[in-house]
C-alpha cells in the first residue's frame, strides 16, 4: 500500500493473483467476463450437467456489472458494479474451473475470503456510482451466452486501465475486515 498503481493484464496467472496485496490500487486491462445472478445460475447448471462453461475460465476475471445501453459509437453505456455478495453462493464452482479474479462492489462473505486463499484468487472492489467512468474504460463488448437474459446475459468486455482496489488477496486477507479493525464498525 505504498501509493503506487499496479498495471495488470488478464487473464490472471497464479503468480499475478498471488502478488496482489489488500489495499493495492490496480488498473486492469484485457478481457473481463460480465455476469450477474441469472447468468451465474445458468453457468452453475451447465457445470452440474457436466458441460464446459461458455468462456475460457482458466485465469478469467469476472465482473459483476449491470450494463446500460450504449450510445452510438460507444461499446457500452454506464457499467456500474453490482453488489458482489449476491454472487457468493456461486464462487466455489467457478474457482474450481480456474476463475482467478472477481470484480464487484462491497464486502464478501468469510467463505469467499477462504476460497480466495484456497484457490489463489482475488476480489477487486470497484466503486459504486462510477458506472460512467467504468463505461469509458470498456473498449469492446459482446454477448457470448444467455442472450435471452438481456442485461443479465454473459458478456465479454475488453477493458483498458480499469480502476479497482484489491479487497481480498490470494492469502484471504480482507481490506474491509482490516478497516473495521482500525476504524471500528460502519454505522
Amino acid at each position: 500500500m505504498n501509493g503506487e498503481v499496479v498495471h495488470v493484464e488478464t487473464p490472471f496467472t497464479e503468480d499475478v493473483a498471488g502478488a496482489f496485496m489488500i489495499g493495492e490500487r490496480v488498473l486492469v486491462s484485457g478481457t473481463l467476463w460480465v455476469a450477474r445472478d441469472a447468468a451465474h445460475m445458468r453457468m452453475i447448471e451447465t457445470l452440474e450437467r457436466g458441460k464446459d462453461l461458455p468462456f475460457p475460465s482458466v485465469g478469467a476475471v469476472m465482473f459483476y456489472m449491470g450494463p446500460s445501453p450504449a450510445r452510438p459509437g460507444e461499446a457500452i453505456g454506464a457499467a456500474g458494479p453490482t453488489t458482489a455478495a449476491r454472487m457468493d453462493r456461486f464462487v466455489r464452482p467457478l474457482l474450481e474451473c480456474g476463475v482467478r479474479g472477481m470484480i464487484g462492489k462491497g464486502e464478501r462473505s468469510d467463505e469467499v475470503r477462504k476460497l480466495c486463499a484456497d484457490f489463489c484468487a482475488v476480489y477487486l472492489a470497484a466503486t459504486g456510482g462510477a458506472g460512467a467512468l467504468y463505461g469509458e474504460r470498456i473498449k469492446a463488448a459482446e454477448v457470448v451466452a444467455y442472450e435471452d437474459l438481456g442485461p443479465e446475459a454473459l458478456r465479454k468486455i475488453e477493458v483498458e486501465d480499469f480502476p479497482a482496489v484489491v479487497a481480498i488477496d490470494a492469502s484471504g486477507r480482507d481490506l474491509y475486515g482490516k478497516s473495521r479493525e482500525k476504524w471500528g464498525p460502519s454505522r
